[in-house]
């Protein structure tokens, strides 16, 4: 499998440089086939192809995996099934529209889609879900997460597939159950919702918390990630698992087979 990197020079696309280029990923039949950046960034990288002409690094490419702006990954689609190149996406903040895009672009092609490509939070997610199912709603949901100052999108993408599982567990839609903000005289919690908070701060990499709250207890799942690494382990994992697969849209549950 030859892997093309999109956004190459960002946090995650330089991990993902860095793990290939280290030999590990041999074993998995993955190589490197280069990597893109936004034209005028003039970058440049003796160790591998890179290049501002993002169809070029799908030609060169069976699969390409993307962690850029949700505007970059709708502009990718329409590349990957001109050239029938599958897609690891990790990027977060796409809405409704966008996720309707990538369903019909994965009946063409192969797509992984997910928030986060971690394992121990696809493990949470599917857990949350469970839980949620078990506990009724006299059991109040509330969801936590922390990110570092630079992040642009709130909740994060994880901290929504997780609130979507808790509401899958409960047989409805996370739509139906959000409440995404508090402040000033909001009266009693009602009874079913789902809440989010959210911090920013510092070089926080990920940390999510479910609680659910009973009278009298409380259980909390929790994830924290300390290296930005795994992200792109995870999405090389991904990219191994999809070569071969039929047209379609996947998710991590189904690369872990958790689902």
């Amino acid at each position: 499998m030859n892997v093309g990197i999109v956004g190459c020079n960002g946090r995650v696309g330089k991990l993902l440089i860095a793990e290939l280029l280290s030999g590990d990923w041999d074993k998995h039949d993955l190589k490197l086939s280069g990597g893109s950046a936004r034209e005028g960034s003039n970058i440049k990288d003796d160790s591998y192809f890179i290049t501002e002409d993002k169809d070029e690094l799908f030609k060169r490419s069976d699969v390409i995996i993307d962690f850029t702006l949700p505007e970059g990954t709708i502009e990718h689609l329409d590349l990957a099934i001109e050239h029938k190149t599958a897609l690891i996406i990790g990027t977060t903040g796409l809405n409704n529209n966008d996720e309707d895009q990538l369903k019909e672009a994965s009946k063409h092609i192969a797509i992984v889609y997910a928030a986060n490509m971690s394992v121990g939070v696809n493990m949470l997610i599917a857990l949350v879900e469970q839980a949620a199912a078990r506990l009724d709603s006299d059991w109040d949901i509330e969801i936590f997460e922390a990110h570092h100052k630079y992040k642009v999108d709130a909740p994060s993408g994880t901290a929504l597939a997780l609130g979507k599982s808790a509401a899958a567990g409960r047989g409805n839609n996370l739509e139906n159950l959000a409440e995404y903000a508090r402040h000033g005289q909001t009266g009693a919690r009602e009874k079913g919702k789902i809440g989010f908070s959210v911090a920013r701060g510092g070089d926080v990499v990920g940390e999510h918390t479910v609680f659910f709250f009973g009278e009298g207890e409380r259980l909390e799942l929790s994830h924290k990630a300390t290296n930005r690494s795994l992200f792109a382990k995870g999405a090389l994992h991904a990219a191994s698992w999809v070569n071969g697969k039929e047209a379609g849209l996947y998710s991590m549950r189904d690369v872990l087979n958790l689902t």
